[in-house]
């Protein structure tokens, strides 16, 4: 049996994440500016996206016959989503989008700081796809966290971590990280 589960699970992973990013950020500051907060941010976000959809929401869930268990990922794409969480009242799909948002923007703000930033943000958002398809394969083979693997979770997740990188892009020409650069040496 899965031993927990529900949002308040979720909240306490949240919180506790939260500090140690926070303390990871506070640790680098000195060293990388803004950059630091952004960069503990971004691996704040990634972490809050696997408690978010990896503990499942309804409580411990028990036990989940193999038989009930389904062999393959949906591929029903845009095919019916259930209703997002009594948080968000806007649907699975819209939820998917914007839980990924936040990281996308991150990662630009966390990437603009360096001259590799034109490399970075791209890879960085193959990144965030290749992370949502690894929870939505984890999702299929823990058949006892009670949750479905959809590929539409991951075109949406996509979706939000590029609109993400946009907003992200955006704020970085008005925060400019790259302030804390050091100059090359003559």
């Amino acid at each position: 049996m899965f031993p927990f589960g529900g949002v308040e699970y979720m909240v306490l992973g949240s919180v506790l994440s939260g500090a140690v990013c926070l303390l990871l950020a506070l640790a680098l500051r000195s060293r990388l500016g803004l950059t630091a907060w952004t960069a503990a941010g971004l691996l704040w976000s990634l972490v809050v996206i696997g408690l978010v959809t990896l503990i499942p929401a309804g409580g411990a869930p028990g036990i989940v016959p193999a038989e009930g268990r389904l062999a393959t990922c949906s591929w029903d794409i845009g095919g019916p989503a259930p209703d997002g969480f009594w948080i968000f009242s806007g649907g699975q799909r819209l939820l998917n989008t914007v839980v990924f948002m936040p990281s996308g923007a991150l990662l630009a703000l966390t990437a603009a700081r360096w001259r590799s930033g034109w490399v970075t943000v791209p890879l960085g958002l193959a990144l965030l796809a290749t992370y949502s398809a690894a929870i939505e394969k984890t999702q299929l083979e823990l058949a006892r966290i009670d949750r479905a693997c959809d590929v539409t979770d991951i075109i949406d997740n996509v979706t939000g971590a590029a609109l993400g990188v946009a907003v992200g892009l955006a704020m970085a020409t008005v925060l400019r990280p790259w302030r804390g650069r050091r100059a090359p040496v003559s």
